[in-house]
């Protein structure tokens, strides 16, 4: 998190509206969650993007 300029709560409130939206997932690792791109939701998103 010291990484981004942004607060930890501002961090995991984007987070949360992607993972609503299918975007991404998020496993968890003890008390941390790794979050990764759902590939079919990225390509979907490639495909309206790139007909824009």
């Amino acid at each position: 998190m010291e990484q981004l300029p942004l607060a930890q709560s501002t961090v995991s409130q984007h987070l949360k509206v992607l993972k609503e939206a299918g975007l991404i997932r998020g496993d968890v690792d003890g008390p941390r969650v790794c979050y990764c791109v759902e590939p079919r939701a990225l390509r979907r998103l490639k495909s309206l993007v790139g007909g824009l």
